[in-house]
């Protein structure tokens, strides 16, 4: 406490105001999402008791075994006309919890209540899903305070530029989807033009490092968007399996090359930062720093991110589809057949990507040593 108290007295009058407001909407968002039954025309059930009525064990032609249990729910009704009273659910659930849940006392669901003719009978209805503002509430405030802990006004302008392009993507989308006649691919590259401004504009301020980061990024994605494009058309798209992308009524493979512009956006925008901020900061520790000896440093700088980064977009594509390997390799399905079916589109994604970070290493170091170069010739 006392760690606290002196770390307290330091701090200037502006940061007790920032920290005394994101307590503020700490607590009365806490608040209200613990309280806010009355906002939703679903009925709500808090569970007050459980039991299992009946357990099965089951198995397949692979050798697979599971066990079904059939759990009996007594819940209490938190809002609509029907509060305060007492209802009665059926839950079926596997051990391997695969497409279900078992439910404990103290989960909060939403529920369709049952009609009945009779007036005393109990009350029972299905259960339709769980309620989860709590638990996205407290994580996402998780987040925020980390953010603002490590970056400060940087990490509070990244969380302002975070919220901003989540909602510019949904209005983006449901531009797309109330427009069927306009192209998704435009719509995309318009929103990336924003995101990308908005995003680096925010996190780093008016200034030439920023102008640079902006132009090696749109130039980065736009380029591997390109070559990946013409490599589908030469290729014909052999070995690309759209059966998962095949359930939309809209065109799959437009849907598939928006999300190669969107899903290497953020590499590449990583790639564009890094570079920048690393020539502009050799360049303001030593103003008469050669040309040559930046653009050595800078291919340093990209060698080491461009191993990293790669790896990463590949494991973040790859580990969305464990589950799906899983259950294919379960369910004794050939290695070959699994790889191509669940992987394919999730291996060009991170090719994609990663054409993007290679290309943005030279395109970022010499769209900032010209920054550089135009501001040495200013002195």
């Amino acid at each position: 406490m006392n760690l606290v108290g002196s770390i307290y007295k330091k701090m200037s009058s502006k940061d007790k105001v920032i920290i005394a407001i994101v307590l503020c909407c700490f607590i009365g968002s806490v608040i209200f999402v613990f309280n806010n039954y009355s906002f939703y025309d679903k009925p709500i059930a808090k569970i007050v008791h459980t039991n299992i009525e009946d357990v099965v064990k089951v198995s397949d032609i692979n050798g697979n075994e599971d066990t079904l249990y059939t759990q009996h729910i007594i819940a209490k009704l938190l809002n609509g006309e029907e509060k305060g009273k007492e209802i009665h659910l059926t839950n079926e659930y596997s051990q391997s919890k695969a497409y279900d849940h078992e439910f404990q006392i103290g989960n909060e669901l939403f529920v369709k209540i049952d009609q009945s003719d009779k007036k005393d009978a109990d009350l029972t209805g299905t259960i339709q899903e769980v309620k989860r503002d709590k638990y996205l509430l407290l994580i996402g405030w998780v987040f925020i305070i980390v953010l603002l802990i490590v970056g400060k006004k940087q990490g509070l302008f990244s969380f302002i530029s975070l919220v901003f392009n989540a909602i510019l993507l949904s209005y983006a989308l449901d531009i797309y989807i109330h427009n069927s006649s306009q192209s998704l691919l435009w719509i995309c590259g318009i929103s990336v033009i924003l995101f990308t401004v908005i995003s680096l504009l925010l996190a780093n301020g008016l200034n030439e490092k920023t102008y640079a980061a902006i132009i090696a990024t749109l130039l980065g994605t736009f380029v591997s968007l390109l070559i990946t494009y013409l490599v589908l058309l030469v290729t014909g798209e052999k070995g690309l399996r759209y059966e998962e992308m095949q359930f939309i009524t809209r065109p799959y493979r437009m849907v598939f090359m928006a999300g190669l512009f969107l899903g290497s956006l953020g590499a590449v925008m990583d790639v564009a930062i890094t570079m920048s901020s690393s020539i502009f900061g050799l360049y303001e520790k030593n103003n008469y720093i050669s040309v040559k000896a930046l653009i050595k440093s800078g291919m340093e700088i990209g060698k080491d991110i461009m191993g990293t980064m790669t790896n990463i977009l590949f494991f973040a594509y790859v580990s969305g589809s464990i589950p799906t390997l899983i259950l294919y390799f379960k369910n004794a399905s050939p290695f070959g057949y699994t790889i191509s079916l669940t992987l394919s589109l999730e291996l060009a994604r991170a090719l994609a990507g990663g054409i993007g970070i290679v290309l943005t290493i030279p395109i970022g170091l010499y769209t900032t040593l010209f920054f550089v170069n135009r501001k040495r010739a200013r002195l």
